[in-house]
């Protein structure tokens, strides 16, 4: 059965939430879901970079992998198929973000450079943060190399989100991005996290290390509307 992720964090304070395989992320459906007009939902080029953009209206897609809103009526969003989609909400300053975080972008540091780009934009600090991050590949079943590993070791520092195995290294994205939200002051239960693989379940969930290849898209979005 096909459903919709409203983390508890969220309630009371902003529309926010992850889909599966079913709802997937295409504008039209989730326009159609939530009862809102096509051209209200907002969705970047994703290219695996750490970029970041501002939406202040509704432009024509832009290249970026996180998004970041204070417009009411605008719901952002994000796609993924293992890469961790992660919704941002200020609550003092009613500010929004989504960010598409894979391992490229962790080892960037975007969630941690959205983060900021918001405190320095609105001049808010970290305490009043929310932060979700929904299903995504996990530990159990994502095995990098060192290469990789070391990308996202080095910007993110020590933590519980690797175990070392035979020369390779098991890496669990969403604990990554969670150390990386701490180190930016967020408090840690502000931060929630599904429990989730995707790799694990792909009944429910794309995956492109199960699928091998190209795949569909679930997403991640959040918005005043």
């Amino acid at each position: 059965m096909h459903r919709l992720i409203f983390p508890d964090i969220f309630k009371g304070h902003i529309t926010a939430f992850f889909t599966d395989k079913g709802h997937g992320a295409d504008p039209d459906a989730i326009s159609k879901i939530l009862k809102i007009k096509n051209e209200n939902v907002y969705m970047p080029i994703q290219k695996h970079t750490d970029k970041i953009i501002l939406i202040e209206s509704s432009p024509e897609p832009k290249i970026a992998d996180a998004v970041i809103t204070k417009e009411k009526g605008l719901l952002i969003g994000i796609q993924v198929a293992d890469c961790v989609p992660i919704l941002i909400y200020e609550k003092e300053k009613g500010i929004s973000a989504a960010v598409h975080a894979g391992w490229r972008g962790t080892a960037e540091g975007i969630l941690k450079k959205t983060i900021k780009t918001i405190q320095d934009r609105f001049i808010c600090g970290p305490e009043n943060f929310l932060v979700a991050m929904g299903p995504a590949i996990k530990w159990c079943c994502y095995v990098v190399d060192y290469d990789v590993f070391n990308k996202v070791h080095h910007v993110t520092g020590e933590g519980e989100y690797f175990i070392e195995r035979n020369d390779k290294y098991c890496l669990d994205l969403p604990s990554a991005n969670k150390y990386q939200a701490l180190s930016m002051g967020i408090p840690e239960p502000n931060i929630w996290i599904s429990d989730e693989c995707t790799f694990c379940n792909p009944d429910k969930y794309n995956s492109y290390r199960y699928a091998k290849g190209p795949t569909g898209r679930q997403g991640g979005f959040i918005g005043k509307i």
